[in-house]
């Protein structure tokens, strides 16, 4: 089975306490997630911050209008540090996304790392070369777009570092 890697990053000029309060709360994922997925959690009453053991189960139609359930599990919670969510049922073999915030100098640092597996073997390499690594770019994109709209975004110290005299 092939897996991959996908990894963001993204700094945010929000305290901590604001970005975890959002990120941690799943009655935000729509807001975060393009209309054109049809993101719909089904599971009732969730509360207001995720919590490991927690089970959360959408509609999500991914690819072509086609609707399939996706089930995850938060398995990991550090208070304002990280979580991570596993899918239980879904499109993928593997599916393991790591939310990281760290606390830097005006704002907060998001990494995001997504490990995951395509099914079908060989054609889910081939799936992920022409479509999937790119979806996964959009839903970033779309994502970052959101949050630097609420907060605003700080410039990446790594690509000025080089300019300083």
């Amino acid at each position: 089975m092939a897996f991959y890697q996908f990894k963001k990053d993204q700094r945010i000029a929000a305290s901590i306490d604001e970005v975890w309060d959002f990120i941690s709360s799943p009655k935000n994922l729509k807001e975060i997630t393009p209309d054109y997925m049809g993101f719909d959690i089904t599971n009732g009453d969730l509360p207001d911050k995720m919590h490991e053991g927690m089970i959360i189960t959408y509609k999500v139609s991914p690819l072509l209008g086609i609707k399939m359930d996706w089930m995850t599990e938060i398995t990991h919670v550090r208070d304002k540090q990280y979580f991570v969510d596993e899918q239980r049922i879904g499109p993928y073999d593997l599916w393991h996304h790591q939310h990281i915030i760290k606390e830097i100098h005006d704002g907060v640092l998001m990494e995001d790392i997504v490990t995951y597996a395509p099914p079908f073997g060989p054609l889910g390499a081939i799936a992920n070369a022409l479509v999937i690594e790119n979806k996964l770019e959009e839903i970033f994109k779309y994502r970052r777009k959101v949050i630097n709209k609420k907060w605003g975004e700080l410039p990446d110290v790594r690509s000025v570092d080089g300019l300083a005299g």
